[in-house]
């Protein structure tokens, strides 16, 4: 088994790749701005990834910001694995990137258009939103006592470690192109995901719904954002709040 490098491996969804790998028997690197002894900053890139790459057979992308720099980050990491000679990249993007017309979603749709075209071998798979992400979303929500939801969306939360677990396995099989999107075990309205976040965290909020405008809003009311026929998750979000992760209690 070649090494595999996990960008963002100390992040939300790459340690867990780390963790798996390992167990797995794979060697693996971590990359990150701040993990030595490969701290590089895909953004502005650095003798360090090269180092990093040295010998690497397999990437698994997983260094991601809302702040920005994706692309320009996928750009700096694909020219060095080319000059490597890597031969798998894995990444992980997100369910909707090519119907929802939110700012982080079309930059996630640019590097998965960067991978394709970057003359490696690869692998992309979309899942949807993470419970924690779901989690810290209602935290904000239902800080007033009345919270006001957006009316009429649905979500799909999954479990990060199962995530994980999958694209452990995408990294160490065949590059397999677009991959069928995952997504987690049920399709919820947010009240009912508010209702279990109030539940599990022991309070009690006014509940109200209200209409937004714009294509944005329209696109997740329609479900862009969803994978119903990818519902490959186990964890439900109920079973993600009684293991104590979501806080706020």
């Amino acid at each position: 088994m070649g090494t595999i490098l996990v960008t963002g491996g100390t992040g939300t969804l790459g340690r867990h790749v780390v963790g798996r790998l390992r167990e797995d028997g794979h060697a693996v690197r971590v990359l990150s701005r701040h993990a030595e002894p490969y701290a590089v900053d895909l953004r502005t890139g650095g003798p360090g990834l090269d180092a990093a790459l040295t010998g690497v057979e397999t990437v698994v992308h997983c260094a991601s910001s809302p702040r920005g720099g994706d692309e320009q980050a996928a750009d700096r990491l694909i020219t060095a694995a080319r000059r490597a000679g890597t031969a798998h990249l894995v990444y992980i993007s997100i369910v909707g990137v090519d119907r929802v017309p939110l700012g982080y979603y079309r930059t996630k749709l640019a590097v998965e258009r960067r991978i394709e075209d970057s003359g490696l071998d690869w692998t992309v798979l979309r899942a949807t939103q993470f419970h924690d992400l779901v989690a810290t979303a209602l935290r904000a929500l239902t800080a007033p006592p009345l919270a006001l939801l957006p009316a009429g969306l649905s979500d799909q939360p999954v479990e990060v470690m199962e995530v994980a677990s999958r694209l452990a396995e995408l990294a160490g099989a065949a590059p397999a192109g677009r991959v069928p999107d995952m997504g987690g075990p049920e399709v919820r309205t947010l009240r009912s995901l508010a209702h279990a976040y109030l539940r599990a965290t022991g309070r009690r909020r006014v509940l109200a719904e209200v209409p937004l405008l714009g294509r944005t809003y329209r696109e997740f009311r329609a479900g862009g954002h969803l994978a119903p026929e990818g519902a490959a998750g186990k964890v439900t979000f109920e079973e993600y709040l009684a293991a104590g992760r979501a806080g706020g209690r």
